[in-house]
């Protein structure tokens, strides 16, 4: 198993894979880490958890548009607005109170 240091927000991460596939994980957390920063330029500094769940919530919307159109990406992701921003920082601080009661 190799290891890759890869940088999220400006942090690094240490992340275990698969021998041969530290370029893809890189490939994959420099598009993660532009979620998160754009999560970040959009709602301001929350906390890496937060900014890392409202990015992968980014992420996931985007996998689930993809697979609705036949595989195909999306010609265009749609703009945030900050009704948007808002809900997903509502949720994300209801997960942070949930995990705490946890």
């Amino acid at each position: 198993m190799a290891t890759v240091t890869v940088e999220i927000n400006g942090r690094p991460y240490a992340v275990g894979c698969a021998d041969g596939q530290e370029d893809r994980v890189r490939l994959l957390a420099t598009q993660f880490d532009g979620h998160v920063r754009q999560v970040a330029g959009e709602v301001g500094h929350v906390g890496d958890i937060r900014l890392f769940l409202m990015a992968g919530l980014m992420l996931a919307d985007e996998l689930h548009e993809a697979r609705a159109n036949g595989g195909a990406p999306a010609l265009e992701a749609p703009p945030a607005t900050d009704g948007v921003a808002e809900a997903l920082n509502a949720v994300a601080a209801r997960l942070e109170k949930i995990a705490q009661g946890l």
